[in-house]
């Protein structure tokens, strides 16, 4: 695959990241199996043969569990973890955390942030995360708090670089103003389902700012991907254009659904989140597609289900 820089770092990563929320087969660390775990490490390793780079966690991902296998990966092939770059995310509490009336909330302040990136460095089996995210708004966020809180993991070389996950334009811009260094990434879900960010300025804003997006679910969960139905007709005749398309240009139409992410200016990273080994490798081959202007119009055109106006 070609290679680009994350904006603002020195991280050359893939132009696709491996997504690693899926390697543990079930959200419930208790029924993660031996066959779970040892599936989960072939993820990981077909996706780092396959060429991926970028590897996207975070710590919510079965409770942790996600993590440790990667990190169980790595030490098994050492070498891995010099070639690749890794990213996780905290903010996210769920009911129960820390004690059973505690709700499901949001969690920016120094305090989680600097405790729960122990844990996933713990998990990982690391030193250093490359990039790590705030994975989901916190309306109490302190802008001035997080900036001490990035400091301080980022001087004890904890995390070399910082992003955001799920953050409109206002959110991004109010932290950044109180942060010494930009903002690396924001993860932020699109694909030709999810047209909100072409128009609401993050991508305007990524551009503007040099900020890489990050594509989770870029095949819409599934339907935009090979094999993938729908009974919606304005969404089925996008999946026929897309099939046309893909026969024209010799690929699987998850190909062509992420190359239409790859054209855009911005430098959008889909995260593959596959865990079968065929799959993860086959989604490689959008890198090498370079659609046409006129055939990126016509998927848009098909996806919103009207014309431009």
């Amino acid at each position: 695959m070609q290679h680009q820089l994350i904006a603002n770092t020195d991280l050359d990563v893939a132009r696709m990241a491996y997504g690693c929320m899926r390697i543990a087969g079930t959200w419930s660390p208790d029924e993660v199996t031996q066959e779970r775990w040892e599936n989960g490490e072939s993820a990981v390793i077909a996706a780092y043969e396959a060429g991926y780079t970028l590897f996207d966690h975070a710590d919510i991902y079965c409770s942790g569990r996600c993590e440790e296998i990667h990190g169980s990966v790595l030490k098994k092939i050492p070498s891995m973890r010099k070639e690749i770059v890794i990213a996780t995310k905290c903010g996210i509490r769920f009911p129960g955390d820390p004690d059973p009336a505690s709700p499901h909330r949001y969690d920016f302040s120094a305090g989680h942030i600097l405790e729960s990136c122990d844990k996933s460095l713990a998990r990982l089996g690391i030193d250093t995360i490359d990039i790590y995210q705030l994975h989901r708004p916190d309306f109490l966020m302190n802008p001035s708090e997080i900036a001490e809180a990035f400091d301080k993991l980022q001087r004890s070389g904890k995390v070399r670089y910082f992003g955001v996950s799920n953050f409109v334009p206002s959110f991004v811009s109010a932290l950044q103003s109180a942060l010494p260094a930009p903002l690396s990434v924001n993860q932020v879900e699109i694909h030709l389902g999810r047209l909100d960010c072409f128009s609401d300025g993050t991508l305007d804003q990524c551009i503007e700012k040099n900020i890489t997006p990050l594509s989770w679910s870029p095949l819409g969960g599934g339907w935009l991907g090979d094999g993938g139905t729908t009974q919606d007709p304005v969404r089925q005749t996008l999946l026929d254009l897309l099939d046309q398309k893909a026969e024209e240009y010799g690929v699987t139409r998850s190909a062509i659904s992420l190359a239409w992410l790859l054209k855009h200016p911005s430098k959008i990273i889909p995260i593959v989140g596959s865990s079968k080994p065929h799959s993860i490798v086959a989604a490689t081959k959008a890198d090498a597609i370079d659609l046409t202007r006129e055939d990126w119009y016509r998927i848009l055109v098909a996806a919103r289900g009207k014309g431009l106006p």
